[in-house]
């Protein structure tokens, strides 16, 4: 037992260590004078709609950073600095390998008057867990056998197999506690309706336009100082920067790096940026008649200058990704390479597969601009060696459907990590389990590196963790399953008039002590 809890002591230092050296910085600039009086409205803009504000059917970040500590808080939390804190839970401890028992907090209630207690968190994962849910987050904490209840304020995990990501698993957005009374009485209306513990209450979507909270005034935590938080849906970059600039709202997360400048000289905002837990890649699904080739797929890596992407089309804003696991995340590896530009080479692995030229291959993007910009510099490279690529733009929550769907060729994608863990990576997108929408967008499957992964879920040893995961990456990129392309830096644009405001590492908008002055 003590040995069991060293390791893990040690296996979780390392890795709130490794998460913690993220770098952030903000080019705030002088606002109004302490006395100035707050307002009462924080409006976020937003490139794209949700697609779900259900947390066991979300799949995609923007939709997360809509309810993710606002409307839902979990049983454990990631602070400023990245490391593991109370927060439903005040506390909890490792019985075994595979027990978990929490003490939770008293005197909550969820927004609906439901109390929360063992037997909301129980409700919760029983019913992510249920198949007959089909949540695409099963997978992600399938290695819960069961919570029980053992008293009003201490519920129990156990685990079917030692897991060293828990505690992170259970800080992200998938960990979030649903009222129970919202499960039993309308648990569809959830996707819809969220019913949660948080600072903010759901108020209304009007789908395409915006999505209103307002504050909790029961709040058990510290309440926001403002009433009312407004997601508004503007797709215009130049739209919600000028919003932004002009005060007509107060946050945009998603800046187009075309426009640092343009921020920096600005007198009425300011930008946020940090290096970030996700990486940018082309992907293939590799079951598609001609992309099942490796040979193709090899080829069209060698093909792709990634630097030439990041610095012509997101002016050095990130850096170039070696594999899908971001340098921050636990589990990465320097010595996993990807494929060098080389033009010959790719011509030639065309030839051995037997492509004839002028041979035509779908890329699909998401409607962002520099997505967009980036299929373009592809289009033009892979016409290089003799591939026509016909480029499809869809809206982002088309997007998300298509590349779930099977139905696509190549797509441009990002993974971001929630937990900073590498078995938030390897697990949703290279496992067969999580083949469609949980992540495995390329419809990958290889019973070896399913195996290593596996392996490294219940493997408590960091350097040894380590390996699988190395192994694992390796095998991944030797048979050109993606083209690892940018380490994200995350950018947010935000009004002087804002004060206390942050992105975290996985690109969560952090507004909780945010102060609005009129």
């Amino acid at each position: 037992m003590k040995k069991f809890k060293a390791a893990f002591l040690l296996l979780l230092i390392v890795a709130i260590l490794q998460a913690c050296s993220t770098a952030n910085k903000a080019t705030e600039k002088e606002s109004g004078g302490e006395s100035s009086s707050l307002a009462d409205e924080l409006i976020v803009l937003r490139a794209s709609d949700a697609t779900s504000l259900d947390p066991h059917f979300i799949t995609d970040i923007p939709s997360a950073n809509i309810v993710h500590g606002k409307v839902y808080e979990t049983l454990v939390v990631f602070d400023k600095n990245r490391n593991l804190a109370p927060l439903l839970a005040k506390s909890w401890e490792p019985v075994d390998e595979t027990t978990w028992v929490f003490e939770l907090n008293e005197g909550i209630k969820f927004h609906d008057g439901a109390d929360f207690n063992a037997e909301a968190v129980k409700a919760t994962f029983d019913r992510l867990l249920d198949p007959a849910t089909s949540s695409p987050q099963r997978d992600k904490l399938g290695m819960i056998e069961a919570v029980t209840v053992d008293g009003e304020y201490t519920v129990t995990m156990k685990l079917n197999q030692p897991y060293a990501g828990l505690l992170a698993i259970l800080a992200s957005q998938e960990g979030s506690i649903l009222s129970p009374k919202a499960i039993q009485e309308n648990a569809e209306g959830l996707k819809t309706h969220p019913v949660g513990t948080g600072p903010f209450i759901f108020n209304s979507w009007t789908s395409g336009q915006s999505i209103s909270l307002t504050t909790n005034e029961n709040y058990w935590g510290k309440k926001p100082s403002y009433s009312k938080l407004t997601f508004k849906i503007v797709p215009e970059d130049a739209t919600r920067l000028a919003m932004v600039e002009s005060g007509e709202a107060h946050i945009s997360d998603q800046v187009p790096v075309t426009e640092l400048d343009r921020i920096d000289n600005s007198s009425t905002m300011s930008l946020f940026r940090t290096e970030g837990l996700a990486v940018e890649y082309v992907g293939f699904n590799v079951t598609d008649s001609l992309l099942s080739d490796v040979k193709v797929r090899q080829a069209i890596s060698y093909a792709i200058d990634r630097e030439a992407i990041i610095s012509g089309i997101y002016d050095n804003v990130g850096t170039l990704a070696n594999s899908a696991m971001s340098p921050m995340v636990v589990g990465y590896s320097k010595n996993v390479k990807g494929y060098d530009y080389n033009v010959e080479q790719a011509k030639s692995l065309l030839k051995e597969a037997g492509i004839a030229e002028g041979t035509t291959v779908k890329l699909l993007t998401s409607d962002r601009k520099e997505r967009i910009n980036m299929a373009e510099v592809i289009q033009s490279q892979l016409k290089g060696i003799g591939l026509n690529v016909d480029i499809q733009v869809m809206e982002y929550g088309a997007y998300i459907n298509e590349i779930s769907s099977h139905k696509h060729q190549m797509f441009i994608g990002g993974w971001g990590n929630a937990t900073g863990d590498g078995d938030y990576n390897q697990y949703n997108l290279f496992h067969t389990a999580s083949q469609g929408p949980p992540g495995n967008h390329f419809f990958y499957s290889n019973p070896e590196v399913d195996k290593l992964i596996e392996a490294a879920r219940g493997e408590s040893g960091l350097d040894k963790r380590a390996g699988l995961y190395e192994e694992a990456m390796k095998i991944e990129l030797d048979e050109a399953v993606y083209i690892p392309v940018r380490n994200y830096e995350h950018l947010a644009v935000y009004s002087n008039k804002v004060k206390n405001f942050w992105l975290d590492a996985s690109n969560y908008t952090m507004i909780a002590d945010v102060e609005i002055t009129k």
